[in-house]
């Protein structure tokens, strides 16, 4: 497995690499490969690290596991390559969108706009094998994310942390919250948008808090393609 990434990562997790687990991990991964079609492509599995250095990070958008059919993930939660069909949960993010910020819905579910802005659209488990959703859990991955929050919590420049649905919500025992702003609301998936994240908001309350830290708000427009 390569890993290349912003000088600030590879400096704060250059310890993780060394560990037992992430050789176990790398082996794993490799070895899928070898014998599975494995989403992202090798190139994309560190893509939010890539796109959003450390020190750019002003929102951490947590998902759990990448996309697991053909050409739909690239490395961003909940984000799919351009000319993609943007999977039912996506589609909701988009509807909430629409009626939270009056958001025009796009042609496209390509998030990068929003990574480039500085949020961070980690998944907790950054590889799958096609086909087979959580594939990967419980190999390693979910320890070197969550070493990721923990970094992020440990940083004297708050961050805004959105935790959609139970398994993330999970995560907030790793964050120090007198320090940063955490956002919750149900999981946007079809099974569970309409308990609670349609209507939660949390658009507008990200860039509310933002705009309490003194930073630039998220344009959350997707541009069409």
């Amino acid at each position: 497995m390569q890993i290349r990434l912003p000088e600030s990562w590879s400096t704060l997790l250059a310890s993780e690499f060394e560990q037992p687990y992430f050789h176990a991990l790398t082996q794993f991964v490799d070895k899928e490969r070898e014998q599975y079609t494995v989403f992202p492509p090798e190139q994309d599995v560190f893509s939010a690290l890539n796109l959003t250095p450390y020190e750019e990070v002003k929102v951490l958008l947590l998902g759990q596991d990448p996309y697991h059919d053909q050409n739909q993930a690239h490395g961003l939660c909940f984000s799919v390559r351009p000319g993609i069909k943007p999977p039912p949960s996506l589609v909701n993010i988009f509807k909430e969108l629409h009626s939270d910020v009056d958001f025009r819905i796009p042609n496209n579910g390509y998030l990068v706009p929003w990574a480039q802005q500085g949020i961070l659209m980690l998944n907790a488990v950054l590889t799958v094998r096609a086909h087979q959703p959580n594939s990967h859990k419980n190999h390693g991955w979910e320890k070197f994310t969550d070493t990721i929050i923990r970094k992020l919590s440990a940083r004297e420049d708050p961050v805004v942390f959105v935790l959609w649905g139970g398994y993330a919500q999970k995560k907030k025992a790793l964050i120090d919250t007198s320090r940063h702003t955490i956002i919750q609301a149900a999981h946007p998936s079809p099974l569970s948008a309409r308990n609670g994240f349609f209507g939660s908001r949390s658009f507008s309350a990200i860039n509310m808090a933002l705009r309490e830290q003194g930073k630039a708000e998220i344009d959350w427009q997707i541009p069409d393609l």
